[in-house]
């Protein structure tokens, strides 16, 4: 696909109005999910429930960047980024922590929760497929809830090993791979912002 420079944005009533629903539907998931998993003992749970934290973060992000300039843009981004790159170490540590004191995570609880979850993200992924390519600032949001389908998908699966091992392991070794996934696409994203600044920083030149 070539760079004809044409991002999209969220230049009207019905994009952020996409955007409002995002961030409502990940901020009562978050909650959800959090009560979840500190009841199931679920570091997976717990880590999905970051996530949608994140998420909603950075949409409420977007919608304070609409129709600002490219530095705010950038900056917004990378405050995106930095945010998802401290969930994702707190959930390192979370994980390190319950494999020390030990964890009794409820298989069908994980399923349930994150069954719940994928259904919310999937619908919120089609919605902001739009920004898919847009500024970085939106195109953060996208990437947030990919990274929310894959770990709902992956919390599933480890909520029907735990389930038939009777161990936490699956659910330490998800919870861990989730974080690992998190800190990925926060270093992608900050790395993308750095680069918007630059170019907000490079003068334009009328020919």
């Amino acid at each position: 696909m070539s760079d004809c420079g044409c991002h999209a944005e969220a230049n009207n009533e019905a994009e952020r109005r996409i955007l409002r629903i995002a961030l409502a539907l990940n901020a009562a998931m978050f909650i959800i999910g959090a009560i979840a998993g500190l009841i199931a003992q679920s570091m997976g749970l717990i880590a999905d429930s970051l996530d949608m934290l994140a998420d909603a973060s950075a949409y409420g992000i977007a919608l304070a960047a609409w129709r600002r300039s490219a530095m705010f843009k950038a900056n917004a981004a990378t405050l995106s980024g930095a945010i998802l790159l401290i969930l994702g170490l707190s959930v390192v540590a979370g994980v390190a922590w319950r494999g020390l004191m030990g964890s009794h995570p409820e298989g069908s609880w994980m399923m349930g929760i994150a069954f719940v979850s994928l259904i919310v993200n999937a619908t919120v992924l089609r919605l902001l497929d739009r920004f898919r390519q847009g500024e970085v600032h939106l195109r953060a949001t996208w990437l947030f809830t990919r990274v929310d389908v894959i770990a709902n998908l992956a919390v599933i699966l480890s909520g029907v090993l735990v389930l038939l091992m009777h161990s936490p392991i699956p659910d330490l070794i998800i919870g861990a791979a989730i974080a690992l996934f998190i800190i990925k696409e926060a270093l992608e994203i900050l790395r993308e912002a750095k680069e918007a600044r630059a170019n907000a920083l490079v003068p334009t030149t009328e020919s």
